[in-house]
């Protein structure tokens, strides 16, 4: 009989057991990272006698969770790679919109602020057109400083995530390194008692850590957990924790850099390549593809326009007669200012690369490098050294003092118009050509170009070139002009005969200002041409219309080959093309990556998953498990009492 009723007891204990778990599974059904639990139940061991072995019911030998670690790994792997898109896809749809946008995109101010150009062009004199073009030029500058106080501002929102999100993952890797201890302690029966609410909670922990940030992590064999980031570097080993930080980017204390600082306080820079995945990465990945390249060319069209358009309107002359002055400011910026002098080469702004730069002195040799590229060039201290488009005078630098050197960073915030007054617009030209009416022959002088304009004004000057052969027309060089080297020394080569549809000249004059000019048709003999200087408050556009040529002139993006191939709106649709074709590039791989995750989460799901139908189904089976080992235990209590009767 009693063993009989222990059998019963037995059975009546594995179904509890088996309640008890099932109850368990449905009521975290809902629980995230929770897997379905199953009890193990196992034969008791027998017992001999003559006629054999016979059982002794039955017992609990394990409890386990229905988990496959490659499952859980692929979850792993997709949503960390999600997590990444969707934070690159939130980040870069802003400034997708604003690029694009028909009203705070930069391309219609250029337009307007070029259509203004032409204005004057077509009415030099008229004060109204002038008017419209410095209106439009304050338009133009206000947008470029929109777009770029709106950029900073998303780059201030992302150098705060990055910061909250470097919280968020110390906080989780303390929290695992506190589960590995809890889980030592509670399996110090063994690994073959698996403590699996607590495995859970730390699996699940992993999976919120991987959702910040990419990361491996293997179980020792004491049943902890090392988890890994970036290339292999450790963050929770069993019970310590090596934490995260955003530190200030040497030579650049606005940008954060991730480091890894260990437990004696030692700090390692991880380069933005090495985090990839998770909410972190995505940051990374947005500020170092998206933002920074579409900051640093808006700085370069802002720089590239604003050096271009100085260049050409201080080679004119204002209604008053003077030189044109600088159009529009912009000033690269030095860290720290003492460090170096640098301005923008107006021969050379297709080099302009956009990147930043590092001045150092290494040993007494100063070196300039493109902190992108690291292409790098040497300097002397107090000469000027052009590079990339820059012109760089170093100053004295302790040895191993470096400086940060960013020309055109702030160029779009920094751009500015420098003239008030409608007369200061230098729409004419310094130099005209006259021809007097006595002239025979048909020769002329005509597109007039200036290089340089040093001393163009004073002292009083004109060049007077005189035809004294009707058939071979060579006139000599005025009086205190050159030509360039490798042209006759004394006279104009010219030859009407074949040479009447026009030739081009350049002469340099006195007070070292230079032009160029085209002679053309058939001089008499004794015929004259006049080159002077023009006379001010004329109805002169000359200079204008070179200043409205710079919309679709190739100034920009010399890809190395000395020939710049992008226009200033080319350059601005370059980057609205960019960012655009970035972010469906980035929402397209969301959507990929969220129905890979929905199939990977499906896959394990279908292993470790509870099924609430099938728990239900399970309540009963252990329910009728439960009764019949109770009914058995009634049965051995019956007989039981039925010896006993027998003995009264």
């Amino acid at each position: 009989m009693a063993g009989l009723l222990n059998i019963g007891l037995t059975g009546l204990n594995a179904a509890q057991s088996q309640l008890s778990t099932t109850s368990h599974n449905i009521t975290n059904a809902a629980t995230p990272g929770y897997h379905r639990q199953s009890v193990i139940q196992t034969t008791q061991d027998p017992s001999f006698s003559g006629a054999g072995f016979f059982g002794n019911g039955t017992r609990i030998s394990a409890v386990t969770r229905s988990y496959s670690q490659f499952l859980d790994t692929q979850v792993l792997l997709t949503e960390s790679r999600q997590a990444e898109y969707s934070t690159y896809s939130s980040q870069i749809r802003q400034i997708n919109g604003m690029l694009a946008d028909a009203t705070s995109g930069l391309g219609a101010a250029m337009d307007a602020f070029f259509a203004g150009v032409q204005e004057v062009a077509a009415n030099p004199t008229n004060t109204a057109s002038r008017q419209a073009l410095l209106s439009g030029a304050q338009t133009l500058v206000s947008r470029f400083q929109l777009q770029d106080n709106r950029l900073s501002e998303i780059r201030d929102g992302v150098e705060s995530e990055l910061r909250s999100t470097v919280e968020q993952i110390n906080g989780y890797a303390e929290s695992i390194a506190a589960m590995n201890r809890s889980i030592a302690v509670a399996q110090s029966a063994g690994p073959g008692v698996p403590v699996n609410d607590l495995l859970d909670q730390r699996g699940q922990l992993v999976t919120e850590l991987n959702r910040l940030v990419k990361v491996s992590a293997i179980a020792q064999d004491d049943g902890s957990l090392t988890v890994f980031v970036g290339s292999g570097q450790s963050l929770v080993t069993g019970q310590s924790v090596s934490k995260l930080a955003a530190v200030p980017t040497p030579g650049d204390a606005e940008r954060s850099s991730i480091a890894l600082v260990a437990a004696n306080g030692s700090q390692m820079l991880l380069p933005d390549t090495l985090l990839t995945g998770g909410s972190l990465g995505g940051l990374l990945a947005f500020r170092r593809d998206s933002l920074d390249p579409a900051q640093r060319e808006l700085g370069v069209i802002a720089a590239g326009l604003a050096t271009a358009f100085n260049a050409q309107h201080q080679l004119g002359v204002d209604l008053d007669g003077a030189l044109g002055q600088a159009f529009f400011s912009v000033s690269p910026r030095v860290v720290p200012e003492t460090a170096a002098t640098v301005a923008l080469d107006p021969a050379n702004i297709g080099a302009l690369t956009g990147s930043d730069y590092q001045l150092a002195n290494v040993g007494g040799t100063y070196t300039l490098t493109n902190l992108s590229t690291k292409a790098s060039v040497t300097v002397v201290p107090g000469v000027p050294q052009n590079f990339e488009g820059i012109t760089v005078t170093a100053a004295a630098l302790a040895a191993g003092e470096t400086a940060l050197i960013q020309p055109t960073r702030y160029a779009a915030r920094d751009i500015a118009v420098t003239i008030s007054d409608t007369r200061q617009v230098a729409a004419g030209s310094p130099v005209s050509g006259n021809v007097p009416l006595s002239n025979v022959g048909n020769a002329k002088l005509s597109n007039i170009v200036m290089t340089d304009t040093s001393g163009v004004l004073s002292p009083p000057w004109a060049a007077t070139l005189t035809f004294d052969d009707g058939t071979t027309s060579i006139p000599p060089v005025p009086p205190g002009f050159s030509l360039p080297p490798g042209f006759t020394p004394a006279t104009l080569d010219y030859n009407p005969a074949t040479e009447s549809a026009g030739k081009v000249f350049t002469l340099t004059g006195p007070g070292g200002f230079s032009l160029s000019f085209t002679l053309s048709g058939s001089p008499a003999n004794g015929d004259t041409l006049t080159l002077q200087p023009s006379e001010k408050g004329v109805a002169d556009n000359r200079n204008v219309l070179a200043l409205g040529a710079l919309q679709t002139a190739k100034l920009l993006y010399n890809a190395g080959s000395g020939a710049p191939t992008t226009s200033l709106g080319g350059a601005y649709s370059k980057i609205v093309s960019a960012v655009g074709n970035k972010t469906r590039e980035v929402q397209a791989n969301e959507a990929a990556q969220t129905s890979l995750l929905t199939q990977a989460r499906d896959a394990r799901d279908s292993l470790s998953g509870v099924n609430l139908d099938e728990e239900a189904a399970n309540l009963v089976r252990y329910q009728q498990a439960y009764q019949a080992s109770a009914r058995v235990m009634t049965i051995a209590q019956r007989l039981f009492d039925e010896v006993l009767s027998i003995a009264r």
